[in-house]
């Protein structure tokens, strides 16, 4: 069998949008390259829908044919023990104790303390010289969903500064660190530090909680799926939500006449967080989907073992889905569905409290400078350089003076 030409998925793409309408003209699934992995691409919205909820396609990584280099971004994801790689019974029984946590209601109980520490990251951005650009991404966008998570979660406030300094590279905001094995492995060490201390001293959190499951539930959680879950939810907890705080930020500030029906009142600022979510996803591509056997979609063969790679970013301006203004970003009209966060079993917990988050940011950033403008063009910007995250490195603006 002739092997197909395939496509390169390049991390340090300068046009990701651009990239993928490509890949969306060459059809539904396409073959591609990435990161050394060869592996078919879910380009539009239907298929994506499809391969979301495909009874035939498993997130188990015992169904891969092949299996991922060592020490790739691809990797780390699909070999993790959380409920992130489970199906079935599995997935419901690691899945189910945090639902209660991620709740609309339990998370809108959580606003005063969002808005508490946005309003704190405000005052440090009016202290700054009002006519000098800065990075809203690292002194904005960054912190917020961190410290929100922190204190979900249960991070003593001892290790905080020690796990920020880790995550920096993970999230890709420019710091000093890069995300190596090494870096992994000292993020892994000073996890189980703080589950030991949460062992001794429990709390009103989520590892109290999960470790209560893990010691009294005829051991429910092993220990591997319980470090698994708290690296998780400690790092997709805010990780994707600086991205789409960054992404809705510079599309605001760039896209022209946007910002004016959310100064006026006539579109929310929640319309701005649902629009960013399907113009510009947090997430480029997400691993892999294995089918268990051979399986057609769309009119594609896919081959028992074969990977499926999941392209949220592409399906968010296809115009099959949206019409032909798919490339147009407009608060005045956000979708009525996006798959920015998933679908079916799989769906994103932190769904709601990534969009509380985005949310309350935004509102406050632009009441708080009505000046704000953009310190660069965003073709000037420089990508993440992963084929995970969508995002830029930075978030340049000149603020102006404070509203009084």
């Amino acid at each position: 069998m002739t092997e197909p030409t395939r496509f390169i998925l390049d991390p340090a793409t300068r046009d990701l949008h651009a990239d993928n309408a490509r890949l969306r003209q060459a059809g539904p699934l396409v073959p591609v390259t990435a990161e050394g992995v060869p592996a078919w691409a879910a380009t539009r919205y239907a298929t994506l829908m499809t391969v979301l909820t495909h009874a035939d396609l498993s997130r188990e990584i015992k169904y891969w044919a092949a299996g991922a280099p060592p020490g790739t971004a691809i990797a780390r994801i699909v070999t993790d023990t959380s409920m992130l790689n489970a199906e079935g019974e599995d997935h419901r029984r690691l899945r189910g104790p945090l639902a209660a946590g991620f709740t609309p209601r339990r998370v809108e109980r959580l606003r005063p303390k969002i808005a508490a520490i946005t309003a704190e990251l405000l005052d440090r951005l009016a202290d700054l010289p009002p006519d000098q650009p800065v990075d809203l991404r690292k002194q904005f966008a960054y912190p917020l969903p961190r410290e929100v998570i922190a204190e979900l979660i249960g991070i003593p406030r001892a290790h905080q500064d020690a796990l920020h300094h880790l995550t920096d590279a993970v999230a890709q905001i420019g710091g000093s660190l890069d995300d190596t094995p090494d870096l992994r492995a000292a993020l892994h060490e000073l996890l189980g530090q703080i589950i030991g201390e949460r062992r001794r001293t429990p709390g009103a959190d989520l590892i109290t909680d999960l470790i209560r499951l893990r010691e009294q539930d005829g051991g429910r959680l092993s220990d591997t799926e319980l470090f698994a879950t708290i690296e998780l939810l400690f790092i997709a907890g805010h990780v994707t939500t600086v991205n789409l705080i960054t992404n809705a930020i510079r599309a605001l500030l760039t896209e022209p006449g946007q910002l004016e029906p959310l100064r006026t009142g006539q579109c929310p600022f929640s319309a701005a967080v649902e629009e960013t979510l399907r113009w510009d996803s947090p997430i480029a591509y997400f691993p892999m989907r294995y089918a268990v056997r051979d399986v057609e979609i769309d009119g594609v063969h896919l081959r028992a073992g074969e990977p499926v790679l999941a392209c949220f970013a592409s399906a968010g301006r296809d115009p099959e889905q949206y019409g032909e203004q798919a490339d147009r970003f407009d608060v005045t009209d956000p979708p009525a569905a996006h798959l920015a966060f998933g679908h079916g079993p799989h769906f994103c917990l932190g769904a709601p409290l990534a969009r509380l988050e985005a949310e309350v940011a935004l509102q406050a950033l632009f009441e708080a400078f009505p000046g704000i403008e953009a310190a660069a063009r965003p073709e000037e910007l420089c990508p993440l350089n992963t084929l995970l995250g969508n995002s830029t490195r930075t978030m340049p603006a000149v603020l102006g003076p404070r509203a009084r």
